[in-house]
Parts: structure tokens; C-alpha cells; sequence
């Protein structure tokens, strides 16, 4: 398969032409001549999106499918233009020892998109016997794997030396103390993530680890994380969209109940546009969505989570046309930075249009709109916090290994 048009990598556009090889492979990037499969003239070809922090929410119990699961998380994927994922583990059998993490492993294989699992670390866990990424909950999430004091923390990690960790930083003492205010807000406030985010940055030191730092809502926190990478801390950090787009008052207008999320949204707008400036400056390392679907009736009652797989596109959009990111700052951080974490444990190579890479790929059409209804969306809860909306520009094609999963171009 060949594909023509304007080839976005993190250094430069460019008119060019991609032959993609049977096995999936692209095995040529040359100069637009000849006959091309497709040519697109004004689109954006990218490097496909990587999502590094999503809740498929499937695991052997099926207890929690009709949340989500593996399949209809690939079609929600394809929708927006990701082409590979990493599934977290916090499920009701959370993958924790190596026969629990093949069985999910195993039943991810059903999504058409490539999807990554997690292993998860709790007060009795060890590593596995192969490398995987890890994932430590701090302090109470949705699902039963995390600690309630940081001494139990540091006690499991302390195992886990030189590993790949990623952390969902909130103190447990503080949101403890926290637990009478009067929102959700409240009492999961500022404070508890910067003070998680000191701790994470201690033990990724002292145990040497490979850290990375789960949706980072907060300036100071991605401050301390960013001070930390310059002093030669080996750690990485996410930041979400709903970090970068939502403010306090614009939930409480919007009915709250439905935004609530951990960590969660914060209440200065100017919080909002210094993530969205470190973004694109570069400080922060990754857009990751946290896609976590739960049914309409759980999110009316205040379950927390947000879905975004099927918006990541026209949210990178939104991003250069409202933000000012060129395409190569968008290629950065949705697509080459993930693509180097993925691909420490995948196969294939992703996050580049390169020779010898996938030929997954995600086109954005930045003159076609993209309204967010209920019925565009793939993801099972039908759901998402940008209903009503209207992003700038739309994923018009998303290719996967070579083949064409979502075609609007005909």
C-alpha cells in the first residue's frame, strides 16, 4: 500500500510518499511520484497516536465489559486516531504475578489495535519474570490495588528495583484528612498529588527505577517532575485532556457529578494553559487520555473516570488550532515520546514514520469539523465529557500494520 500527502514527523512536515509492505512494515518513505493507493492533498499524515494510560476495563471476571472491553476499546481507538495502547491494571483480577498477566494479555488480543498491559504492584506482589510495565496506585482509585500508607509503598517498591514504574500520585494520609470537604474536589486536593509526586521522585532514585508520572493535574507537580529530569532523575510524566481543557467552573456549570475523576479537575484556568505551555514546550513528555468508560448511570451517581479514545484526534485538533502547537510538537508527544515507551516492550516499533516501523498511521483533515454525539462514539458507555462540542478537525483515515480500520475519504 502506498499513501501520499504532507508526512508529519516531531522535526518537520513534508510532501512525501509511504509504501507500507504486506507484513505491515513500512519499508520506503520517498518523494511523492508515481501512482499512490492514496493521496491526500491538505491533510496531516502523523505517526499513528500511542495511548499510554487507558482502563479497558476487561480482565478474566468479564465483571466489568459492559464498561468497555478489549474490542470496543480497539474500535474507540481507531476512531481517534490511536494506533496503540497500554492498558492499566486495576481491575477486579488484576494482572499481578505472571499466569494473571498472560490471561489478560491473551484477551487483549482481541482489539484490532495493539494494546500494552500493565502489570500492577500491591503490598504482596514481586516482579515478573519477563520485562512489563508496572503500575503503582498511591492512594485509593477505582478498583482495590493500592496502598494506604507510603511506608507500604516503599516496603513493595523497594522490590522492584531498576523496573519500569509508572505512579498515580495522591497521598493517602492527606486524602484522608480530606474526606469531609464538601466536593469531590476537595477532598482530592492540589496538595495530595504534590506531595505523592515528592515521594514518587524519592523512591525512583533511590530504587533507580524507570519512572514515569501518571496525569499530572498540577503546575507544581510538573515542576518538581521537570526539576527533577534536569538533576538526572530517569522520570517521565503524562498530563491528560481533560487536565488541559476543564477548569472547576466550567464543571460546576456543567453538572459536576459527571467530570468527577481522579486526580481531579482543578480550579484555576491558568493551571490549564501552563500544562497546555509545558506541553508544548516540550517539559511534559506525553498526552495520555485515562480513557476509564463507565455506564451513564454510574457516572449520574459519581463514579470516577473520563473517556477520550475516540476524541484524541480531534483533540491534537484542537490543540494546534486553538494552542498554537505546530504538527511536530503534536507528532512529540502523542506519537514519538509514547512510541519509545511502547516499544521497550512490543514487538513492532511505533511513534515514527520511519523504514522498518509499523505502517499504523492516523490522518487528520484540519478543515473538517468534528461535533462529539453520543452516536459518533465507539466507546461502549456512549459517553464523554466533550459531548456537544466541536473540535477544529477531524482523524479522516487511521491505518493499522498496513491495514485501513477507519476510511472517511471516499
Amino acid at each position: 500500500m502506498t499513501i501520499e500527502g504532507n508526512i508529519v514527523t516531531k522535526d518537520k512536515t513534508f510532501r512525501g510518499r509511504i509504501e507500507i509492505d504486506q507484513s505491515g512494515i513500512i519499508n520506503k518513505i520517498g518523494s511523492p511520484t508515481g501512482v499512490a493507493d492514496f493521496i491526500f492533498k491538505d491533510e496531516l499524515i502523523f505517526p499513528g497516536f500511542i495511548d499510554l494510560h487507558i482502563h479497558a476495563r476487561e480482565d478474566v471476571s468479564h465483571s466489568q465489559d459492559y464498561k468497555e472491553d478489549f474490542t470496543s476499546a480497539g474500535e474507540a481507538a481507531i476512531a481517534g486516531g490511536v494506533v496503540a495502547m497500554a492498558d492499566m491494571p486495576n481491575n477486579k483480577v488484576p494482572p499481578i504475578d505472571d499466569a494473571s498477566y498472560d490471561e489478560k494479555s491473551e484477551l487483549a488480543k482481541k482489539s484490532a489495535v495493539p494494546i500494552l498491559c500493565y502489570a500492577g504492584i500491591g503490598p504482596t506482589t514481586k516482579p515478573l519474570h519477563k520485562r512489563v510495565p508496572y503500575k503503582a496506585f498511591m492512594g485509593p482509585s477505582v478498583g482495590d490495588l493500592f496502598f494506604t500508607s507510603n511506608e507500604g509503598l516503599e516496603a513493595a517498591i523497594s522490590k522492584y528495583r531498576g523496573e519500569d514504574i509508572s505512579f498515580h500520585c495522591e497521598d493517602p494520609k492527606i486524602l484522608e484528612d480530606s474526606l469531609q470537604a464538601r466536593t469531590h474536589e476537595g477532598r482530592r486536593p492540589a496538595e495530595a498529588e504534590v506531595s505523592a509526586v515528592d515521594l514518587a521522585l524519592h523512591l525512583i532514585e533511590k530504587y533507580k527505577l524507570q519512572g514515569k508520572i501518571c496525569h499530572v493535574s498540577t503546575l507544581e507537580g510538573v515542576q518538581k517532575i521537570v526539576n527533577a529530569k534536569n538533576r538526572g532523575v530517569n522520570v517521565v510524566l503524562e498530563v491528560t485532556p481533560h487536565h488541559l481543557y476543564f477548569d472547576e467552573t466550567m464543571i460546576e456549570a456543567a453538572g459536576r457529578v459527571k467530570f468527577q475523576v481522579n486526580p481531579p479537575i482543578r480550579q484555576s484556568r491558568m493551571n490549564c494553559l501552563g500544562l497546555i505551555e509545558m506541553l508544548k514546550r516540550g517539559e511534559i513528555d506525553y498526552l495520555a487520555t485515562d480513557h476509564a468508560p463507565h455506564s451513564v448511570e454510574e457516572k449520574q451517581k459519581g463514579i470516577s473516570g473520563l473517556t477520550h479514545l475516540d476524541t484524541f484526534g480531534p483533540f491534537v485538533a484542537w490543540l494546534m488550532k486553538e494552542h498554537g502547537f505546530a504538527p511536530e510538537e503534536a507528532a512529540q508527544v502523542c506519537s514519538e515520546n509514547p512510541g519509545k515507551f511502547i516499544n521497550k516492550f512490543l514487538p513492532e516499533k511505533y511513534g515514527e514514520i520511519k523504514e522498518g516501523y509499523a505502517g499504523s498511521l492516523a490522518v487528520i483533515d484540519m478543515g473538517k469539523k468534528f461535533k462529539v454525539a453520543s452516536e459518533n462514539l465507539k466507546t461502549k458507555s456512549k459517553w464523554s465529557p466533550f459531548l456537544g462540542l466541536t473540535f477544529p478537525g477531524s482523524v479522516v483515515m487511521t491505518v493499522v500494520k498496513g491495514k485501513i480500520l477507519k476510511n472517511e475519504t471516499q
